[in-house]
């Protein structure tokens, strides 16, 4: 295993994507162990359009030329999803940490392999659920595991997004659909609360382009008697909801925006004690997880969102399109590439 490098870490950002800037660069401006150093993407005169916008002090020429570079110490995979697993892949194979969007990868087999590789090269990789580091988040799990609501009984995620119909989300080569993009949050939500791996009973989806889907709808059970409903839309037309809801035996949390509170959240509970709302710590869901990041790398602070965590809500995603009659995402990389040397 490498040295762990010396403070700040150095990241470059695999993609001049529009996640990029709220996702790494701004939380990074406040983040004292980081510095975001570079860029690469398909376009050279996007990608040098980009670093001068952001200050960045290198655009490389290509996605090879930044994992390779030995001043990038991590890398930020914001590509899209099909290519998630390549990327990343060969950055740790040259010895970068990786911070990748979700999902990590186009399916489970992907991301069974890309941990599995992390682990035997001791680098940090981790999936960019960025609620999840938000103290909302870890909020609401207290509330669960409080006792305070009763047993946990059923929890109901919805989040829906309009993403225009000439989007790569729609695109099933590049690994897209609704339950990709959106619906992965309200998997990792009722899996976080339930602390259990589902079975999914059914799922159905409307579908745009073949084999992608416009909205999903599925029902899930855990081990313990859990169940859950989740619901994700892409469509043309729909407002944006992202709603939470945890019903036990003797109460109930509602949380109204769990996927970015910084932009405004509620936070309610029905409880035997009486109803309240309650309100978080600030910040954002991005500075968290950036601030989460550098633990993992410095500190060895194991994210919450990685390893076994990350292949298992690949594997929830793999059935519920199995369930609701489609193919999980096909992966473009061989086994073999997915076993570098």
């Amino acid at each position: 295993m490498k040295p762990i490098p010396v403070a700040p870490l150095r990241i470059g950002i695999l993609g001049a994507a529009r996640i990029a800037p709220r996702a790494l660069i701004e939380p990074a401006m406040t983040c004292r162990r980081v510095n975001v150093v570079s860029v690469a993407s398909r376009d050279p005169a996007r990608t040098r359009a980009f670093a001068a916008r952001y200050g960045l002090s290198r655009a490389e020429p290509n996605y090879e030329a930044l994992v390779t570079s030995r001043d990038v110490d991590a890398v930020y995979v914001a590509l899209p999803n099909s290519v998630h697993a390549q990327w990343s892949v060969r950055a740790l194979e040259m010895g970068k940490h990786v911070l990748c969007e979700k999902p990590l990868a186009s399916n489970s087999v992907e991301a069974e392999e890309l941990v599995r590789f992390a682990s035997e090269r001791g680098r940090v990789l981790m999936e960019a659920f960025h609620y999840r580091y938000h103290p909302l988040a870890h909020r609401v799990v207290e509330i669960v595991q409080s006792g305070e609501l009763g047993a946990l009984r059923e929890v109901s995620a919805t989040l829906q997004v309009e993403i225009a119909d000439t989007d790569v989300r729609y695109d099933l080569a590049l690994s897209g659909g609704a339950l990709m993009d959106l619906g992965c949050y309200p998997v990792h939500w009722a899996r976080t609360l339930a602390g259990e791996e589902p079975i999914v009973v059914s799922a159905h989806a409307t579908t745009g382009p073949p084999g992608i889907d416009v909205t999903m709808e599925a029902q899930l059970t855990f081990p313990s008697g859990v169940t859950a409903r989740l619901y994700c839309s892409m469509a043309t037309g729909v407002e944006f909801r992202a709603r939470l809801e945890a019903h036990g035996d003797a109460g109930a949390v509602i949380v109204e925006n769990p996927l970015a509170p910084q932009h405004g959240y509620r936070l309610s509970v029905n409880a035997p004690t009486g109803d309240r709302t309650e309100t978080v710590a600030a910040g954002t869901t991005y500075s968290h997880q950036l601030e989460a990041f550098a633990d993992a790398v410095f500190d060895g602070i194991r994210p919450l969102t990685s390893g076994a965590d990350s292949v298992s809500n690949m594997r929830a995603i793999d059935a519920i399109y199995g369930s609701a009659g489609l193919e999980a995402r096909p992966s473009r990389m061989s086994a073999r590439a997915l076993r570098p040397a």
